[in-house]
């Protein structure tokens, strides 16, 4: 009996449970007040690019594509007031997706036109000293 309990502790320190088997000991059967906790998660408003969209209609336009995402900034910023979020957020996409198109497209050229002008000058400087 002493292998079973150690030096200082009592045979009658130890709770005995009774009743049900199917159930933890602490549990009580008594009904329980279930508390709900509500969390608002901000997020932050969809953007509209409406400048990056000014920029590709003033400057980078190749295709009317600037016009067109000006068009969905927009009907962007217009679903935003009225508070259609999703609304908004496809609008913007797609305006965001159309300066890109029109960003990556006039750098094309850009760059293009550089390499061809700096080609151009090299062969009329190189016919030049032939002459």
């Amino acid at each position: 009996m002493a292998a079973m309990n150690p030096e200082g502790y009592s045979c009658e320190a130890a709770p005995l449970y009774g009743g049900r088997y199917d159930e933890l000991p602490a549990q009580s059967s008594a009904p329980t007040m279930v508390q709900f906790t509500t969390v608002n998660i901000t997020t932050e408003p969809p953007q509209d690019h409406i400048i990056w969209s000014l920029c590709c209609l003033v400057y980078l336009n190749p295709f009317c594509l600037g016009l067109a995402a000006l068009i969905y900034s927009i009907k962007a910023r217009d679903r935003k007031v009225v508070g259609d979020l999703e609304g908004a957020r496809h609008y913007g996409s797609t305006a965001r997706c159309l300066n890109i198109i029109s960003t990556v497209l006039t750098s094309i050229a850009i760059f293009l036109f550089i390499i061809i002008f700096t080609k151009l000058i090299y062969l009329l400087t190189d016919i030049s000293r032939q002459l």
